[in-house]
């Protein structure tokens, strides 16, 4: 079985929004209200609503009701992050870290972090403890990296919480603990992360942090392999082969092993070519 191997940062692409995606062309019967919503929402942002200004700024970052302007976007955050809304200093960070509208700038991206993460933004929080880990805009520490991702993870976030499981299972800058790891993974795998979800049936499979426990173990790759989380194809497929908390079944082996197998992993290959070659793969 393979051994898991929880990747600091990985899910980082999970936190950032979609900020530079431009939304799909609205149906006809929508484009009259999109226009609506953007004269209203033009209208409260001049008068300096900061609420209308942020979701003017997002209108304009993500090509909804209007041309896709990450310079307006940027202007319109600023508006709405000068008047200390948590969002638009966040959106005003990742507009500098990014380079949308505005000369890419760390240092700034990190001030805009924190002044949202001082108020409780778990997306800032998490941004602001991964700049504390890769020193940009902010020396490196490891210290606060984990006090910010804590912070976030306390609040539901979904890649902080991974990101804390990691630290825990690895003993990455605070005391290795597995049973810790476990708890931050199953919240993780509960919101329907399918690394976290395979992660927390490899601590199953392995008794790490949690009593040893098959059918978990099971339960949890069936989650996560259903999802196309190839690791956890290859696993299930392996429990179907050899019978493990499951009555063994061939066929049920093969359709997963050849799941993972497809998406390039080497390990379900093999185990692959070897069922075939014994006969076991009809």
């Amino acid at each position: 079985m393979k051994n898991v191997a929880l990747a600091l940062l990985f899910a980082l692409c999970l936190a950032s929004p979609a900020f530079a995606q431009t939304a799909a062309a609205p149906a006809p019967a929508n484009q009259e209200q999109l226009a609506a919503t953007l004269r209203e929402t033009r209208a409260a942002a001049e008068r300096g609503d900061a609420n209308a200004q942020y979701e003017l700024g997002k209108m304009y970052a993500r090509g909804r009701g209007v041309a896709r302007n990450d310079a307006q976007a940027f202007a319109w955050f600023r508006k709405a992050a000068e008047q200390g809304h948590a969002f638009g200093q966040y959106y005003l960070g990742l507009t500098y870290e990014r380079g949308w509208g505005v000369a890419q700038d760390d240092a700034q991206a990190v001030v805009w972090f924190r002044k949202a993460a001082e108020q409780g933004n778990a997306d800032a929080q998490y941004f602001l403890g991964v700049r504390y880990i890769d020193g940009y805009g902010v020396p490196r520490d490891e210290a606060q990296a984990v006090v910010w991702i804590r912070k976030a993870a306390d609040q539901g976030f979904a890649s902080a919480q991974y990101d804390l499981a990691g630290m825990y299972e690895e003993g990455r800058w605070v005391v290795q603990d597995d049973a810790q790891a476990a708890a931050w993974l199953r919240k993780v795998a509960d919101q329907g992360l399918a690394p976290a979800q395979y992660g927390l049936g490899m601590m199953y499979l392995n008794g790490r942090g949690v009593a040893r426990d098959d059918a978990q173990a099971f339960a949890w790759f069936r989650k996560a392999a259903e999802q196309r989380y190839a690791s956890a194809q290859f696993n299930l497929g392996l429990m179907y082969k050899n019978g493990r908390s499951v009555a063994r079944d061939d066929a049920q082996a093969v359709v997963w092993l050849r799941k993972a197998a497809e998406q390039g992993d080497r390990e379900a290959q093999e185990a692959l070519r070897k069922m075939e070659a014994s006969g076991r793969s009809k």
